[in-house]
């Protein structure tokens, strides 16, 4: 082989072997940051559940009755539900304004137990209209039961984000 391609060559090599290194640690580096986010039925019943120390976003509706705090610290704990199971949130720290019962939220935290998360933030919306992108996908095509009659219908998309 003539020295000029070798020189060629091998500065190919280095580049694409320096490009694969910086990738790798680009990688791990986000991996390390990332936040999947879960409804309560996608942490209890999914194909992924995650596992107990995972940092992830758990969003739903919070649990009419279920809001209780600490008279002594800011410490919260509620439910948040979907359409079936529930997760436990415990927060400590002051909540949005916006946050009350049956108001749609988004928890981020680490998973404790199964179904048991220590949120770090949580997130309210901002009117009655808004879901988060995430949630409002998850919800897309769940059956709900009309409380008027025995059917179960599918609950159209909603309008807007």
């Amino acid at each position: 082989m003539i020295p000029r391609r070798k020189k060629r060559l091998a500065m190919v090599l280095s580049l694409v072997v320096g490009v694969g290194i910086a990738m790798t640690f680009i990688l791990l580096a986000l991996s390390k940051n990332v936040d999947l986010f879960y409804t309560p039925s996608q942490m209890l019943e999914g194909e992924h559940k995650p596992q107990v120390g995972q940092r992830l976003r758990v969003g739903g509706m919070v649990v009419e009755g279920s809001v209780k705090r600490d008279a002594n610290t800011l410490e919260v704990e509620f439910l948040v539900t979907d359409t079936g199971p529930t997760v436990k949130v415990l927060y400590q720290g002051i909540l949005p304004d916006l946050f009350r019962e049956g108001q749609g939220i988004v928890a981020q935290g680490v998973l404790q137990e199964g179904n048991v998360v220590k949120a770090t933030e949580v997130l309210a919306k901002h009117d009655e209209e808004y879901m988060p992108p995430e949630l409002a996908e998850a919800m897309k095509g769940i059956k709900h039961v009309n409380p008027n009659s025995n059917e179960a219908y599918t609950k159209p998309p909603s309008g807007g984000n």
